[in-house]
């Protein structure tokens, strides 16, 4: 609890607020539907046994991080429960980031090891990024979007 509270007074601190990011991405439809339309997703939706949707996994350290999203677990288009997803490191950090994630199980196996309950990724497991929306920059030279 008193990491909880560590972080949340990191973010705090460095004026990372998520209220807007999340009232935006909680919902599902719109997290998915921005994932169906990404050319290197789409066709894991047509493959794959089921999937995993976390429209907003925050994300916030400094010295001692963590992440913290809620999600649904899908399976021919239907919801079929509710994910959590818990991560701490320690180490070099600062900052804090909100984004989305969707897993996808590729057979019967995987979804379900993944919905036993007891499921964890390895600390060397590999995402794919994609970027949606527009970017920004800042530096000595200017701003720009």
């Amino acid at each position: 609890m008193k990491l909880l509270s560590l972080i949340l007074s990191v973010a705090q601190s460095l004026g990372f607020s998520m209220v807007s990011v999340a009232a935006e991405a909680e919902n599902y439809s719109k997290t998915i539907n921005m994932f169906r339309e990404s050319p290197a997703v789409a066709k894991f939706f047509k493959d794959s046994y089921g999937y995993a949707v976390f429209p907003t996994i925050g994300k916030a350290g400094f010295v001692v991080g963590g992440s913290y999203g809620k999600g649904q677990v899908y399976r021919g288009g239907k919801v079929t429960g509710q994910s959590t997803l818990v991560e701490g490191s320690i180490g070099f950090q600062i900052g804090g980031q909100a984004f989305s994630q969707i897993i996808f199980f590729q057979d019967k196996r995987a979804y379900d090891e993944f919905t036993s309950g007891s499921f964890e990724f390895d600390a060397s497991a590999q995402a794919v990024a994609i970027t949606a929306g527009a970017q920004a920059q800042a530096g000595t030279t200017g701003v720009s979007a």
